[in-house]
């Protein structure tokens, strides 16, 4: 999220700074990367619960998903509308 906003990619807000209480972060992940991804934290999923963009299957808070080698390659799709 903070390489996003820093690189003002379109649609990632990241209001809160990344401590999962906005929503405005919010990507979809592919199914088939779920075992590279770390599990929901009730955080998280509270918050999933409160996008503005459908939630989903893979539907992640790019905040909680801290770039490392295991992440390389990734794609996440940004929702149409964040707030």
């Amino acid at each position: 999220m903070k390489g996003a906003v820093g690189s003002n990619v379109p649609g990632i807000i990241g209001q809160c700074g990344g401590n999962a209480m906005c929503a405005t972060c919010h990507v979809y992940t592919s199914p088939d990367d779920a075992t590279r991804l770390p599990e929901v934290s009730e955080d998280e999923d509270e918050m999933l619960d409160s996008t503005a963009g459908e939630r989903r299957e893979g539907s992640r808070l790019s905040c909680q998903l801290v770039s490392c080698s295991a992440l390389e390659g990734l794609t996440v799709i940004v929702p149409e509308e964040q707030l």
